[in-house]
């Protein structure tokens, strides 16, 4: 009898989890199938149909919801250490979480630039003690730094290596072949680049100092900065064998090149680009529409999109970047480049979604499985048994209009600003953990690093 009895108490202890996921639309490897999830110590431990049949310290009911897997936004400026003003890990991952990301890769643009061991330790230290949701950081490839780049890569909580060809400063900048050449040497990692070449940039930037108009900005930083650049990179990386990851695609010349090159090369649009168009959202926006690459024309933009209907396109990053609105309305072209994105980048997905411009499955691919495939992130992109319950639920019929309010940002501001939007994130689990609940913040500060499958070619 007491054998029995224990019997009986150890399949109970089975069937309790810590958070109950039940009567959604979940979308699995399979495709969407109606089951339920449970999780325990943040990881998933059984699909299918569980009501009844399973206990739980936490029960969300997703009936008339989908279920993703959680979000992941793998181009992000958070700004910290140095700019806080404009952005910290606390604020930035706040604004994420509500927006149904559960986690993100962080740029190396900060001050100091993040470049060494104890540079990417110390924010790893802040986003352990600020961060809501799952984090990794790039270590900026430099001139300075490359010949130890084959180490730094590895480091715990590093999301790879990040080179600006244009657009940055100081160390961070490398825009020399012979540099370029010793940093793609130096690791075996995926390795992002901002490709815009800095020469033919810093030749045209006399087209907006003279007229000072914003409407120009994608004419100073045009096609050509953008495609140059890149086929310059594709040609050198292919010498050494290195793997690129070519991030915020803008132009149509770009992705008919990279479709020739994606063996080895990988492909992020932003939704910025997906969503605006030149010359209009300057017109209506002024700096409030100015990002490196600029938006541009139509034509550009239809070609995004036909990336994405025929693979080209790999991720959808936000290039969240932000700065204070006191700081975006100086006269241009002293206003600085960037906006807000890690919060309005599903919101904007779920209504092109809704709009037919992509499907579903397709969404998940670019912004969880995709992520998580070409970067190698463990136990992350896809709602399968042993895999993190990172879990992002949204109302695909939910109308919301995007407004300044509901921008976490320190910023404090959206160039979306009283958009209307049908799709909205109602829910955000990390690791098993309730960090948002019918779209209001609750739970307890609780991101961890990301860890990463060590691939060598």
């Amino acid at each position: 009898m007491k054998q029995a009895f224990r019997k009986i108490q150890s399949l109970a202890d089975e069937l309790h989890a810590d958070l109950l996921v039940l009567g959604g639309v979940v979308i699995t490897p399979n495709g969407a199938e109606q089951i339920d999830i449970a999780s325990s110590g943040g990881v998933i431990v059984a699909l299918g149909d569980l009501k009844g049949r399973w206990q739980a310290d936490q029960v969300i009911n997703a009936q008339g919801l989908h279920v993703l897997p959680g979000v992941i936004d793998s181009q992000v400026h958070f700004r910290e250490p140095g700019l806080s003003h404009k952005e910290d890990i606390e604020s930035g991952s706040r604004g994420a979480v509500l927006g149904g990301v559960t986690g993100f890769f962080e740029m190396p643009n900060t001050d100091p630039l993040t470049l060494w061991d104890a540079d990417l330790q110390a924010k790893l230290d802040a986003a352990d003690a600020k961060a809501w949701c799952d984090y990794a950081f790039y270590i900026g490839g430099s001139a300075v730094n490359a010949e130890q780049l084959d180490r730094l890569e590895n480091l715990p909580g590093c999301a790879g290596v990040k080179v600006f060809m244009g657009s940055s400063f100081g160390d961070l900048l490398a825009d020399d072949d012979a540099v370029l050449r010793n940093i793609l040497s130096h690791g075996h990692r995926r390795m992002a680049v901002h490709a815009e070449d800095e020469a033919l940039l810093k030749a045209r930037k006399q087209i907006v100092e003279e007229s000072g108009d914003v409407c120009q900005h994608h004419e100073w930083r045009n096609v050509e900065s953008a495609f140059k650049a890149t086929r310059r990179i594709v040609a050198l990386a292919a010498e050494s064998g290195r793997r690129l990851h070519v991030l915020h695609v803008s132009t149509a010349d770009e992705m008919r090149f990279l479709a020739r090159h994606k063996r080895r090369v990988t492909v992020e649009v932003t939704p910025h680009h997906l969503s605006m168009v030149a010359p209009d959202c300057y017109e209506m926006l002024g700096s409030l529409a100015q990002m490196n690459p600029p938006v541009r024309e139509l034509e550009h933009q239809e070609a995004l999109w036909e990336g994405i209907q025929n693979g080209t396109v790999d991720v959808i990053g936000s290039d969240h970047a932000p700065h204070t609105l006191e700081e975006k309305l100086r006269p241009y072209p002293q206003s600085p480049s960037g906006m807000t994105g890690v919060q309005t980048l599903l919101p904007l997905m779920l209504n092109h979604l809704h709009e037919g411009r992509l499907t579903l499955q397709r969404l998940v691919d670019l912004t969880s499985a995709g992520p998580a495939r070409i970067f190698g992130i463990e136990g992350k992109g896809r709602i399968a048994l042993g895999y993190d319950a990172d879990l992002t639920l949204v109302d695909l019929n939910a109308q919301r209009i995007i407004d300044n309010e509901w921008i976490a940002s320190r910023s404090g501001w959206t160039p979306y600003h009283g958009k209307k939007i049908t799709g909205w994130p109602i829910h955000t689990v990390v690791r098993g953990q309730i960090v948002v609940r019918d779209e209001v913040l609750v739970g307890e500060l609780q991101g961890k690093a990301m860890e990463f499958i060590e691939v060598i070619d």
